[in-house]
């Protein structure tokens, strides 16, 4: 299985057409695996260091329902984890009718931006670019230049309005004074989390928008792996829809885990500022390995593979889960 898989499609085709809905059978009350991932999570996040803010919810009983909280409130630098809302509003005005994704726009070198992605490492530029190929590129890759190049569809004042009708309050992108173009400023965990639930549960999108976004999100054989899907086989990490953010001191990994089914059954908001080795971006940065860490446990912790005290030992949160 690679990515996205028909299974995880008739399951997200199931959820957009009618709301929440699971494979197996609803769980009432607080998830029993609650307070064993909650250790799990308190453990791990004590050994990397950093400030954390997180939310994870349990949506096995149809809802949302915390299992680990804190923090959660704290409004943050969303780094490329923001480009979810600029996913919302894009998807939104697509849903609309007001954009196709076949509408095309130019590659110009003066869109070009640094930092993650791959538009930047081009010898030359010009190419005709689909909303489709900016949104793959956009959430797959974490590509900058195709957040710039978004802003020729949606605005960072669009953008915002989007946010403001759905109901966030702290997740907004910022608008540059006279331009259509925006920096992509700030969220909260929680914010993150009820956008996440919205998406998994089909009430975010319509049901074709929810299926290509997480077709996209899902998809591992290209994109970032380094955090929560990193210690995994590749038939588990195609049951995790994620996105990553990092930024200065900031190391973000957040997402949807789905149960053997297709249907959703975690969300999780992992973000995490003044992290050690703030310079390091990669695998080896003391929170990245922590989410390489949370992520196995939150795998094998709901589908119980291993036991639990396996997964608070700092030496293997040090070695990245391995």
């Amino acid at each position: 299985m690679r990515g996205f898989s028909r299974r995880m499609l008739l399951g997200a085709g199931a959820i957009a057409a009618g709301g929440m809905m699971r494979a197996g059978t609803a769980r009432a009350g607080v998830p029993v695996v609650g307070p064993a991932f909650d250790a799990q999570y308190r453990a791990i996040t004590k050994v990397a260091g950093g400030r954390w803010h997180c939310l994870v919810s349990d949506l096995g009983s149809g809802k949302p329902v915390p299992v680990v909280e804190e923090d959660a409130d704290f409004v943050i630098e969303g780094a490329s984890v923001q480009k979810l809302a600029v996913m919302t509003a894009l998807m939104s005005e697509v849903d609309a009718g007001r954009i196709k994704l076949s509408d095309t726009t130019t590659l110009d070198a003066d869109m070009v931006a640094e930092g993650s992605g791959l538009y930047l490492n081009q010898a030359a530029f010009g190419d005709q670019l689909t909303v489709a190929n900016l949104l793959t590129t956009m959430l797959q890759v974490s590509d900058n230049t195709a957040v710039r190049l978004m802003s020729r569809f949606v605005s960072g004042e669009q953008i915002n309005a989007t946010l403001d009708r759905l109901g966030f309050k702290e997740t907004r992108v910022v608008p540059l004074p006279g331009e259509s173009r925006f920096y992509l400023g700030n969220t909260t965990a929680r914010e993150n989390n009820d956008l996440l639930f919205r998406l998994a549960s089909g009430t975010l999108l319509s049901k074709e928008s929810t299926q290509a976004v997480l077709r996209i999100m899902t998809w591992s054989a290209v994109g970032y792996t380094d955090g929560i899907r990193r210690n995994m086989s590749s038939d588990e990490r195609a049951r995790f829809a994620t996105k990553h953010g990092a930024s200065e001191d900031k190391r973000h990994d957040t997402g949807i885990m789905f149960d053997a089914a297709g249907a959703p059954l975690v969300v999780f908001s992992f973000f995490a500022d003044q992290a050690p080795d703030a310079d390091n971006y990669g695998a080896t940065n003391p929170v990245v390995e922590a989410h390489a860490t949370l992520g196995r446990a939150l795998f094998d912790t709901y589908t119980h593979l291993s036991p639990l005290q396996s997964f608070i030992d700092p030496k293997r949160i040090a070695s990245g889960g391995r």
